[in-house]
């Protein structure tokens, strides 16, 4: 379920459009405005007012925007514009060709999402960026890890609910097979497994694992894969288990200790708002004691602070 605050009666996409270019003009922005606006529109009514924009101005307000805005402050509201799709290959594009290679942001954008949205996304991908997604996967990682992305990338996983608990078991003894019962490890039935089955069937393959070995898949994953590659197989299988609680680990990991990462920190703010927030809200409570707007309050301020909080929302605990 979203979290997003959007108001019961809308003004138009052209007076938002107006009040933005009025928020923009003077000395400074006025952040307040442009925040009250566009963090409480979906998808659709952001790209309504992009297009009321550009024919009253002439001008992008992405640009205006990134012409406006600084800092963290910036990176998130130009994330947020965009529609879903074209921000999740922003993301990747930026993880991958940008000035610091974040191989981990990208495998979890890649492992996180359903096979419809990776489709839309190679193409969405390649309509921007002038190259195929697969490439600059080739170009940027390497050895297991490489294929394991790949693979996601290429197979139509079936999304639906339905698993046979018969197969369920057998891949839970192909794995247990390929890993923990010999001495090194069968890379290539772990990716063909976490690669090729729904994410209903990996959750139910876990449980197998679990019945018949007495130890978690999640355990025997780290007992026998590392680095990158270990983690986009704990992505899989975590997002399998529950997407919500996935997200709630990685704000807290993002958030944990001294200083933030503010780019994971944006990147599941931005991203979730509209789809599952406040499932990730609540398991944070659950899972840390502590609200996710605590959290982010303390470990921000200013505009940002206020912008991720307006897309978070306030919890009811």
């Amino acid at each position: 379920m979203a979290s997003l605050s959007v108001p019961p009666v809308l003004t138009s996409p052209r007076n938002d459009a107006i009040a933005l270019h009025r928020a923009f003009k003077g000395f400074g922005c006025d952040s307040t405005t442009v925040i009250s606006i566009l963090a409480h529109r979906d998808s659709t009514q952001r790209a309504l007012i992009m297009q009321e924009y550009r024919a009253l101005y002439r001008q992008d307000l992405y640009h205006r925007l990134s012409t406006e805005l600084s800092g963290h402050h910036k990176k998130a509201m130009l994330l947020w514009v965009l529609d879903p799709v074209g921000r999740d290959a922003t993301i990747l594009n930026q993880a991958l060709n940008g000035e610091i290679t974040d191989l981990r942001g990208a495998t979890e954008v890649i492992c996180s999402r359903t096979p419809s949205q990776l489709q839309i996304m190679k193409q969405t991908y390649r309509a921007l960026f002038g190259c195929y997604l697969e490439h600059d996967i080739t170009e940027r990682t390497f050895g297991d890890h490489q294929k394991l992305l790949l693979a996601y990338l290429g197979v139509p996983r079936y999304e639906g609910p339905q698993v046979d608990p018969s197969a369920a078991a057998y891949d839970a003894r192909e794995l247990y097979r390929a890993g923990e019962r010999r001495l090194g490890t069968n890379e290539r039935t772990f990716i063909r497994i976490f690669s090729e089955r729904s994410w209903a069937h990996m959750a139910s393959v876990a449980a197998a694992y679990q019945h018949m070995f007495t130890r978690s898949l999640e355990k025997a994953v780290k007992n026998e894969t590392s680095g990158n590659f270990e983690f986009g197989l704990l992505t899989i299988l975590r997002c399998a288990q529950s997407p919500a609680g996935y997200f709630a680990k990685v704000l807290h990991k993002a958030m944990k200790g001294l200083g933030t990462s503010d780019t994971a920190l944006i990147r599941v703010v931005v991203t979730r708002t509209e789809i599952d927030m406040q499932y990730i809200k609540a398991e944070y409570h659950k899972k840390y004691k502590r609200s996710l707007a605590d959290a982010i309050h303390s470990e921000t301020s200013g505009n940002y602070r206020t912008f991720l909080l307006s897309l978070v929302g306030r919890d009811r605990y």
